[in-house]
């Protein structure tokens, strides 16, 4: 192997950025091209969907890691994650914090091929990542900082299509509109839905421990909770799109996106580990439903015109 790397080495590694589990790659990745397609009112071109493709598994594999060596001491007395790689010992916490530097800067050179406001804003995104695992400590609703850190591709997506190459900091803020704001805010109750079902997962090892999650704050209101954000994320997605001229395609498949948020009720209504645990691992298909309707409604407006 490269590097003196053995394959066992690479697979623990591999383990610990969640290799083979995407489905949290998928969650950052929809809403984050599904922004691209809008700033850039259709393609946004190859350079910027590569960039921000790669960029997404990137930073998702290094909050991984991160979020590991933070979680280590709590991750042992929970049962789905008693034998994460660094909680086992099986990586230490230096190798992981070096793995998920290492992709954390992979990720800010790609961001340096495209615009300064992209890469001012792109800190700002790293500290609200770095801020998420200590949340669960002292913030009753830890999923909220999630969601703002997991919606953060939004406005970066509006910063490398519309910004400048400005260190100037009314450029750098001006470059997000405040329709990136309002489909962060609207991300920001999706990442509130799926988050709150993969806590309902660990509520009785969450309450053993102390930690707070949404779910136990929520209690017998949980799947109330749940079902309310997607239909505020939906809305508030369904009303932008509106605002913004998309048309029946996009309202298609924002209603099929709401027939996957009831069907969710049906998994999650009576709390099992397994449904929870189901609902929040196919729940990028929602994410993914509302993509599709943006790049095919301006697909299909570029065929007409042209």
């Amino acid at each position: 192997m490269p590097f003196g790397l053995s394959r066992s080495r690479l697979a623990l590694y591999l383990d610990l950025i969640r290799w083979d589990r995407p489905a949290g790659t998928y969650l950052l990745l929809w809403p984050t091209l599904s922004a691209l397609w809008l700033a850039a009112r259709g393609f946004p071109g190859w350079h910027l969907l590569i960039v921000f493709t790669l960029g997404t598994l990137l930073m998702r594999s290094a909050g991984c890691a991160f979020n590991d060596v933070v979680d280590r001491d709590l991750d042992k007395h929970v049962k789905r994650t008693a034998q994460r790689p660094v909680t086992s010992r099986a990586v230490s916490v230096g190798e992981a914090l070096l793995l998920a530097a290492a992709l954390a800067l992979l990720a800010l050179c790609l961001v340096l091929t495209t615009k300064v406001a992209a890469l001012a804003w792109s800190l700002v995104a790293l500290a609200v990542t770095t801020l998420y695992p200590f949340a669960k400590r002292f913030f009753g609703m830890p999923q909220a900082v999630l969601g703002v850190a997991f919606s953060f591709g939004i406005p970066l997506a509006f910063a490398a299509v519309l910004g400048t190459d400005s260190w100037v900091w009314q450029e750098i803020v001006g470059a997000v509109p405040p329709l990136a704001w309002w489909l962060l805010l609207g991300n920001l109750f999706w990442v509130l839905a799926y988050d709150t079902e993969y806590a309902m997962v660990d509520r009785d090892d969450d309450l053993k421990i102390g930690i707070k999650t949404s779910a136990i704050t929520l209690g017998r209101f949980d799947v109330a909770a749940v079902m309310a954000c997607y239909a505020a994320y939906l809305a508030l997605w369904g009303w932008l799109g509106a605002r913004l001229n998309l048309g029946w395609i996009f309202a298609v498949a924002i209603c099929g996106a709401a027939i996957i948020a009831a069907w969710h009720f049906t998994l999650i209504r009576s709390r099992t580990r397994e449904g929870c645990f189901r609902a929040f691992r196919i729940n990028h298909w929602l994410g993914f439903t509302v993509f599709c309707g943006i790049a095919l409604d301006y697909a299909l407006g570029r065929l007409a015109q042209g």
